[in-house]
């Protein structure tokens, strides 16, 4: 499974619980992060955004480990501003490392932003988006390794809204995952990320009442077939 995101603590903030309980079930798993979260507000006690970027990458690869993600990788695109960058080589990074890592299974954020309604987001859901369906077409980055088509895309969505922020407009989801099993690692990885323990203290109460559960909705896949409502990312996939 390939997970991609925009900032450090997206990994766990909006996918910790499907990372950790493919961890538990031998599933390799590989978290992609576009920026080291620079811009944030809150900025714990770093004097610079070099200091903060510098910050967070550490809180990502903590957080990662108590996920159990196999492979993480943070890589070096600026903070708040993804909807500027060249949208074709940015895609093309994600289709190389598709082909390399070989997915079957694909998620990131939908394109209303999550629930903070992040522009990050949504431009890391179109990239995500086009890099899945062209990383398996031979004519598109012929030069980026060898063409290999993951399964499914799945965008995480929510049953919930953070109170006095802008309200998204969620997909429906079609997979509930319980990830009771995994809560409180999940909670442990966020914690991981101090510099931005205020987020953690604005969205506790929301976490301890809607935390047993994920939320995604599957976008694309193999083979046409209807929408019905599932409890696995992998249901009638081989693992391995």
């Amino acid at each position: 499974m390939m997970c991609v995101g925009a900032h450090p603590d997206d990994e766990c903030f909006a996918f910790g619980g499907a990372l950790a309980t493919a961890a538990d079930r031998g599933i390799e798993t590989y978290v992609l992060c576009l920026t080291d979260g620079q811009a944030a507000t809150y900025r714990g006690e770093a004097a610079s955004g070099e200091a903060l970027g510098k910050i967070r990458r550490d809180e990502f690869a903590a957080s990662c480990k108590v996920l159990g993600v196999t492979h993480h990788e943070l890589m070096d695109y600026q903070d708040g501003r993804l909807e500027f960058v060249d949208f074709s080589k940015a895609a093309g990074r994600l289709v190389e490392r598709m082909r390399r890592f070989k997915p079957d299974v694909v998620i990131t954020f939908g394109g209303d932003g999550g629930l903070n309604t992040h522009n990050d987001h949504m431009i890391v859901s179109a990239l995500t988006t086009s890099a899945f369906h062209w990383a398996g077409r031979a004519k598109r980055y012929p030069d980026l390794a060898t063409p290999f088509q993951p399964r499914r895309l799945f965008y995480a969505t929510a049953n919930f809204f953070i109170p006095d922020r802008p309200v998204p407009l969620p997909s429906p989801w079609t997979v509930k995952l319980d990830i009771r099993s995994v809560q409180q690692r999940k909670a442990e990885a966020f914690r991981n990320h101090p510099s931005q323990g205020p987020v953690m203290e604005t969205t506790r109460l929301l976490f301890e009442q809607y935390g047993s559960e994920e939320l995604y909705t599957l976008i694309a896949t193999e083979g046409m077939h209807a929408a019905k409502l599932s409890d696995d990312l992998f249901e009638g996939l081989k693992e391995s």
